[in-house]
């Protein structure tokens, strides 16, 4: 008996430590996938996006362990949000290598800079025993960013397939509709930013 208690105590040990693990994963599978994207074999690169894919799970996963088995930490907190970004980025730094006109550097710059931002607003704040309140219209920047990204990568790994496939895709990107969708992805992003500061305009200036 107390041996069983010992292995489920053990068990339920290391189901707690599944949400770090899998945000840690999450961090080491974005430079593998930018690594792979950014190959000329269609090949390679959709194995680079099915990567992305994967470590894009692993966001939902490590959340429903955390909230399954009441494994929240304040190293989960710190990985899970830190392991989202680098994921984020990594995708947006490979569209300048897709299309560099409609995907400028300096739009990426701008997106980069707020979320690092607002990451250490919210880190500073929580130090000094606050929470920053925040909108609803912060979730739908990042549901409008993991959206405009996926369809970007796909289109890029399309133009890899070369044939019909590759050149619809380069007809599609031609429109110029999914640069236009990236200037309205960096207005939402910098709209939030500015949210976020004015809902907690006191907070700072305490």
């Amino acid at each position: 008996m107390c041996f069983q208690s010992s292995t489920t105590f053990l068990s339920l040990g290391i189901v707690k430590r599944i949400p770090n693990i899998l945000s840690i994963l999450r961090i080491l599978l974005a430079p593998l996938f930018v690594f792979l994207y950014l190959q000329d074999a269609f090949f390679w690169a959709g194995l680079g996006l099915a990567v992305f894919i994967a470590a894009a799970i692993t966001d939902y996963l490590d959340g429903f362990y955390a909230r399954r088995y009441n494994a929240s930490s304040p190293l989960g907190m710190f990985l899970d949000p830190l392991a989202d970004k680098i994921l984020t980025f990594a995708g947006f730094f490979c569209l300048p290598f897709i299309d560099s006109g409609q995907f400028p550097w300096w739009i990426i710059g701008i997106i980069v800079f707020r979320d690092i931002l607002i990451t250490l607003l919210r880190a500073w704040s929580e130090h000094r025993g606050k929470s920053m309140k925040t909108r609803y219209l912060a979730k739908v920047k990042t549901f409008v960013q993991m959206v405009f990204l996926y369809a970007v990568l796909i289109l890029g790994i399309l133009l890899k397939a070369g044939g019909l496939v590759g050149e619809y895709a380069g007809y599609l990107l031609g429109t110029g509709i999914a640069g236009l969708a990236f200037y309205g992805v960096m207005i939402i992003t910098v709209y939030t930013a500015l949210e976020y500061v004015y809902l907690n305009r006191r907070l700072f200036l305490k």
